[in-house]
């Protein structure tokens, strides 16, 4: 608590500091995923193009040994992109390094956001606000590594190879490919943070262990609902890839905050008891 003694001008520079370590270390990762692209670009962001791809080979092992002969299962699938402007390749090299470099960068900048904080917190909240931001920074990796080696894939498998007309032919642009691979794999890691989230909602007492569980069911909709907009394809499996994972982590948050106090909850149901039916 001996940051209480510091000035407002102290803490602002303080700030000011932990920003320029922070942009500095997404500077110089930008740097290097700028100069490792060309090969990250074959090897990493185009990996889902290739029939080779882990996940592929997963479906088709699971396909084998549970003796499924659904094209989901034994589908061979090659994505060839295609460029239509001239500068969209070295703006995506640029903006993609930038992009992988804020994502990697993640675990440095909580660790700068704990530094910033720990000061102002009572020895009580020290341990808990830590635990909260090293299980933030280990959900976010987790909805990436699944946004990118379920999510993407499975979508871009759909999408691509969904045939509005026989007389179309799908070519796939780099920057439609590049758009919705971020778009997925970084949404899948913000979603991923609804445990930290909620966390922080019940400490502020806005949410509670009893909400939750009374608005479950409620809660199982919205997700089907979302799961099917993060990955618009017409089979269930899909849909559970992405369903399953968000149920559980709604599940997690229940278990993370805390119950509404005794009093409170006794006062709301008395409150509901008086309440005439049709208020």
């Amino acid at each position: 608590m001996a940051d209480k003694e510091l000035s407002f001008w102290d803490h602002l520079d303080i700030l000011r500091r932990a920003l320029i370590r922070i942009i500095s270390v997404w500077f110089v990762l930008a740097i290097a995923y700028f100069v490792a692209m060309p090969y990250l670009f074959d090897n990493v962001i185009l990996a889902p193009c290739s029939n080779d791809f882990a996940f592929y080979d997963l479906l088709r092992w699971i396909g084998e040994k549970l003796g499924l002969q659904g094209e989901f299962f034994t589908q061979e699938f090659h994505v060839k992109l295609v460029n239509i402007n001239l500068a969209a390749p070295f703006f995506i090299h640029m903006s993609t390094a930038f992009w992988m470099s804020v994502v990697t960068a993640a675990p440095y900048l909580f660790y700068e956001i704990w530094q910033f904080i720990r000061p102002a917190l009572y020895p009580n909240e020290v341990q808990g606000v830590k635990k909260a931001l090293a299980l933030g920074t280990v959900m976010f990796f987790l909805g990436v590594l699944l946004g990118y080696f379920m999510v993407y894939p499975l979508t871009l498998r759909f999408l691509s190879t969904y045939e509005l007309s026989a007389l179309i032919e799908n070519q796939i642009s780099l920057n439609s490919y590049i758009n919705n691979f971020m778009m997925l794999v970084l949404c899948m890691g913000l979603a991923f943070e609804l445990p930290l989230v909620t966390w922080l909602l019940s400490l502020m007492g806005l949410v509670h262990k009893t909400f939750l569980r009374k608005y479950r069911r409620h809660a199982v909709v919205i997700i089907v609902v979302l799961a099917a907009v993060i990955t618009p394809t017409g089979d269930p499996f899909t849909l559970s890839v992405v369903a399953i994972p968000l149920y559980l982590l709604y599940e997690l948050s229940i278990l993370m905050v805390k119950d509404k106090p005794q009093e409170e909850e006794d006062t709301a149901e008395e409150q509901e008891q008086q309440t005439p039916d049709g208020e």
